[in-house]
């Protein structure tokens, strides 16, 4: 296999999704990647913030919040901003209906929403045990995503009170708020363009549902065994879940260390 690059999903493929830790046999076997000259990237919906454990592996590209930013050593190479107003928007709407809101800047903040349900869904998806701060300055800044603590049903009033925006939702309790198409797989775009490499070039380690594009973009995709069935059947390849070594058995079948 001609691999130049691998795109690694973080919580539930890097990041064990039982415990929250990186596995011994993991972190080797990025070492040994970089050793052969292999771009490690991780693509996670993760604010840029919440990757430094990540950055000490010796990880340099980073597309964070589900794509809408992507940075590579220092340098910003591709940025998709909500509107300042429709932030605003949005915040009064989920405020007043007493509902969850999360801004991914280059840190994570919240509306001061807070409901069980909201922190299970944090610790599910981002492994954090406690609610993220409250940011009074947020509609001055750069959000480069908004999450929703919503179930299906509630949804439905946001999609009706702003039919100009985008819902995805990603899991049970949680959907992204877009202004524009935002996905890991643009940013896996951008990064292959931005290092001239082909899609031919790439592998790319998920187990979500939001992990489907990105896996269409590279040339093989491999899916955690605690992945989900709809990545599953499009992965070209099911290793074992991240709490059994499934990316350092993954890489030695492929022989890539």
């Amino acid at each position: 296999m001609d691999c130049k690059i691998i795109f690694f999903d973080v919580d539930g493929t890097l990041i064990n999704y039982e415990d929250g830790c990186i596995e011994s046999s993991t972190k080797k076997a990025l070492q040994k990647l970089k050793n052969k000259g292999i771009r490690l990237v991780a693509a996670t919906g993760r604010p840029f913030s919440m990757c430094h454990t990540l950055q000490e592996l010796g990880i340099e590209t980073f597309i964070t919040a589900n794509g809408a930013y992507v940075q590579h050593g220092d340098q910003i190479i591709y940025a998709s901003t909500i509107a300042q107003d429709i932030v605003k928007s949005v915040k009064a709407f989920a405020d007043d209906n007493y509902n969850s809101l999360s801004f991914f800047t280059n840190q994570l903040s919240m509306n001061g929403v807070h409901h069980p349900a909201t922190l299970q869904a944090m610790k599910e998806t981002l492994s954090i045990a406690e609610y993220p701060p409250i940011d009074d300055n947020i509609l001055n800044k750069q959000v480069y995503l908004m999450c929703l603590y919503v179930n299906n049903q509630d949804e439905k009033k946001y999609i009706t009170q702003f039919p100009h925006l985008k819902f995805e939702r990603w899991h049970p309790m949680i959907t992204n708020v877009l202004q524009v198409e935002v996905s890991k797989s643009i940013a896996v775009k951008a990064v292959l363009k931005h290092l001239k490499l082909r899609p031919e070039e790439a592998v790319a380690f998920g187990d979500g549902d939001n992990d489907i594009e990105m896996f269409k973009q590279v040339g093989y995709g491999v899916a955690m065994g605690n992945g989900s069935v709809a990545l599953k059947n499009i992965a070209d390849m099911i290793t074992l879940k991240s709490t059994e070594e499934g990316i350092d058995y993954a890489l030695q079948k492929l022989q890539l260390i």
